[in-house]
């Protein structure tokens, strides 16, 4: 399905993931993760669990799984965190992994009234303290 897996980052789990992403779940048919970079505080990707590169590859079931989990991850930070909205999207050139960006934006905030910035020019990083206590907010408002 698209790009080789063995050359995919989301698939291998290695060094390449985590030095921008912190595992925070699993869910039905992806995996939860908390950008390192957080100038949109809460800012996610659901990344599907199994490698396609494209939507129309997914078979209905894992198609609405994802979608759901999506829709799940973005529940959490809309509780959690009370943005006034989530962006969302779905790239790939560079990463060939389905996974959606889940980007909680605030009125007045960094990029509010345009798109989110996949790197933005002030990036803001945390402490693993801070880190925490952003997954556990999302975790504790994650709904079944």
């Amino acid at each position: 399905m698209g790009s080789d897996p063995k050359d995919c980052f989301y698939c291998a789990r290695d060094e390449r993931l985590t030095r921008i992403l912190i595992e925070i779940c699993r869910l039905e048919a992806s995996t939860l993760y908390l950008f390192r970079e957080q100038t949109y505080r809460g800012r996610c990707v659901v990344a599907l669990d199994a490698h396609a590169t494209e939507l129309f590859q997914l078979d209905r079931d894992t198609l609405q799984r994802f979608t759901r989990d999506v829709a799940r991850a973005a529940a959490a930070l809309q509780r959690a965190f009370g943005p006034d909205k989530i962006n969302y999207a779905i790239y790939g050139d560079l990463a060939p992994h389905l996974h959606y960006h889940v980007v909680p934006k605030y009125r007045g905030g960094a990029g509010w009234g345009e798109p989110f910035a996949l790197h933005p020019p002030a990036q803001q990083y945390l402490t693993e303290d801070d880190y925490g206590q952003i997954i556990a907010a999302i975790t504790a408002h994650l709904p079944a």
